[in-house]
């Protein structure tokens, strides 16, 4: 463990070595030690390394700061600096890092220092034979995205004895920031047991990479997987893959436990809401097991679940919960902290996520605003389709808006800027991203039209033959390799039917392929030789650099008929959010023309947003017009739907007339319809 590190345009390297007390016995042996186990993990670099001379690019420098020692000429060795509070600076200042013209040194060694580029490495070598081929592009992305920007950093390293929240944007790294976290307690804490936990079953393996590489990479060893638990939510009896925090937390307690068809047996449409509750209600005695738990994906998860991992935490609950509000597929938002973890005896909240009192102080609410995976045109277009910001409305809409924020400024809070206008209700405002939050080299490799493409067909048939033969091109000419595509259908209802024409005609064109979690285990999304074929679900916290999106026409109804337009236009939002290059939505119908007209005015508008923000009534009728429903509330309205449409067939038939209803009734409804 290094206790202090200093990676500095400037000065290079600097290692600290921190002294507790008065003891500078064998100061400088820490130092020679800590120096020559740094240069060997950076030699390893050849980047690092100048050629013939073999000497290390970058300057390493050293130092020991005592702030207890008051008279360091005592105990100060020769080539060895020491510190103390009064002398710090000015001993840093007088390191120096002489450079000699190589370009991107700094950011090699912070990144060789962090590991990300060997986090973010793809799962197999690229066999390249064009510079200009999409896989050759993408690698060079790959490349590009080596180190953690500030936010990410303190995200990792910054941790509280208490819950503490991370928000970001799809592809701003909360799932990499989860891992380093994890691996960065496990570090620090060998004798913490840690859980890691998720909604989607195929994260995983993505998890256990991505925890087992840093950690290789580091200590050239595993992880204690008996400390360091990664987890699903829910879990089931069996081998221990298949364990999950509900499971343990049902055995720990000696309590029923209901797997899922139980579960919908018993609490129809809230299932993993209810087991939740119901375990933590019929705990007798706690019996917390865990040091720490960090939750990736919360927004898909229940506010139950976040209690539950609340209960089986020791004091003190340190619990991590990362989440994507834009992402969530079951319509529900997440509550504040203080309705999701309730009061103490004393009637205060058990949690609250003040900002810290001063910098040195961790802070409990981290909001990641830069988008890694994302280029601005993929960015701003999974924004606009998500929100309705360029919908058409429909009859008796004052606009198109699906959605929207209820706090204006979390829209600069998730990296945009405006360009004109006020965020404040009523006011036409116009919302552009920034280059700090979304890079400019993710979109320099390729043309917008490119990066992004809407295709209407007439028929499910052409689309599958079109998305079949562009799978063919990307593989044999693009270079892309089969784990660099994936094909969503938004409906997981649909997606085992819907798939079938075009695994078949890729079948005849020898080319693999699998509906993950259907033809492989459950946790398995990608495999090397196969395309993956998936519902949104399986979809989530997966990424790939093609990503085709197919049936995205059922994304757009605003038909009295479709219900949960704001859960429909999510799916969109998450599925174009996987591609980490080029995008492909493709449709059937005049339901897809409208949404490429949406896009279409999207790109004129050259990828800003331009709208009129609902007032709180607007953002609440919003949510009202376009609410989610559960099942029975879906069944509820199509009685009255049905009820409706047998009155108006008895009016146009003669067999029921007006005046033979309830006057009071009929002014009701001439209100309603008035005011709608």
């Amino acid at each position: 463990m290094i206790d202090a590190l200093l990676v500095s345009p400037d000065k290079g390297i600097v290692i600290f070595d921190l002294i507790e007390g008065t003891d500078t016995n064998c100061y400088d042996v820490r130092q020679d030690d800590s120096a020559n186990k740094i240069e060997a993990k950076l030699r390893l670099n050849p980047g690092l390394v100048r050629r013939r001379s073999r000497d290390l690019l970058i300057r390493i420098h050293t130092i020991s700061f005592a702030p207890a020692v008051r008279n360091l000429d005592d105990c100060k060795i020769h080539d060895y600096p020491i510190a103390n509070g009064d002398t710090l600076i000015d001993e840093i200042r007088r390191f120096k890092w002489e450079k000699t013209g190589e370009q991107g040194t700094f950011e090699t060694a912070l990144s060789v220092i962090e590991n990300i580029s060997a986090l973010r490495q793809g799962r197999t070598r690229r066999a390249l034979k064009k510079d200009d081929s999409r896989g050759a592009k993408l690698k060079r992305l790959e490349d590009s995205i080596s180190t953690l920007d500030n936010l990410q950093s303190k995200a990792v390293i910054e941790t509280v004895d208490d819950v503490q929240r991370i928000r970001g944007l799809a592809g701003s790294g909360k799932t990499i920031v989860l891992a380093l976290k994890a691996v960065y307690l496990h570090a620090q804490h060998p004798d913490w047991r840690i859980a890691v936990t998720f909604n989607t079953r195929s994260l995983k393996g993505y998890f256990r990479r991505l925890i087992t590489n840093f950690t290789l990479e580091q200590t050239s060893a595993e992880p204690d997987w008996e400390n360091l638990r990664i987890l699903n939510a829910w879990g089931a009896p069996g081998q221990s893959e298949r364990d999950g925090i509900y499971h343990e937390f049902c055995r720990a307690h000696n309590i029923e436990y209901l797997d899922f068809r139980s579960a919908m047996r018993t609490f129809p449409g809230r299932e993993f809401e209810r087991v939740c509750t119901r375990a933590i209600e019929q705990i007798s005695e706690n019996k917390p097991i865990y040091d720490a738990i960090l939750v990736d994906e919360a927004q898909d998860l229940p506010s139950e679940f976040l209690q539950l991992c609340y209960e089986f935490l020791k004091t003190p609950k340190r619990l991590v919960y990362a989440y994507d509000e834009l992402q969530s597929l079951t319509g529900k938002s997440l509550p504040s902290p203080e309705q999701i973890f309730g009061t103490n005896e004393n009637g205060d909240p058990k949690v609250t996520l003040e900002p810290p009192s001063n910098r040195a102080t961790p802070r409990r609410d981290i909001i990641l605003e830069k988008c890694y995976r994302n280029s601005r045109p993929v960015l701003v277009t999974a924004h606009a389709l998500g929100f309705g910001i360029y919908r058409e409305p429909s009859a008796g809409e004052s606009n198109g808006l699906v959605q929207m924020f209820d706090y204006p400024q979390l829209w600069e809070e998730i990296g945009y800027e405006r360009k004109e206008g006020e965020l404040k209700e009523r006011s036409s405002v116009t919302l552009r991203r920034t280059v700090e939050t979304s890079p400019e080299f993710l979109e320099e490799h390729s043309d917008p039209d490119d990066l992004v493409k809407f295709v209407c067909f007439d028929s499910d048939e052409e689309q599958a033959r079109w998305l079949a033969e562009a799978i063919k091109e990307d593989l044999s000419k693009s270079e892309l390799r089969h784990n660099d595509i994936i094909v969503i259908n938004p409906d997981p209802s649909t997606t085992r039917a819907k798939v079938g024409l075009t695994r078949r005609l890729l079948f005849e064109m020898n080319i693999n392929s699998h509906l993950a979690g259907v033809d492989t285990d459950p946790d398995v999304f990608f495999n090397e030789d196969s395309v993956t074929f998936t519902g949104i679900f399986r979809a989530k916290g997966n990424e790939a650099g093609m990503v085709y999106i197919i049936n995205a026409q059922d994304c757009h109804s605003s038909q009295p008929s479709q219900f949960n337009l704001a859960t429909k236009r999510n799916q969109l939002f998450t599925a174009i959010t996987r591609s980490k290059a080029w995008v492909r939505v493709l449709g059937v119908g005049n339901r897809m023309k409208k949404l490429v007209k949406e896009y279409e005015e999207l790109k004129a508008q050259d990828f800003e947003l331009k709208f009129v923000y609902p007032t709180e009534e607007e953002r609440a009728r919003l949510r009202i017009v376009h609410r989610d429903m559960s099942p029975s509330g879906h069944e509820q309205l199509k009685t009255a739907q049905k009820s409706l449409d047998d009155i108006i067939g008895d009016i146009e038939s003669g067999n029921l007339h007006i005046a033979d209803l309830n006057s009071d009734t009929v002014d009701k409804l001439r209100a309603f319809i008035g005011n709608g």
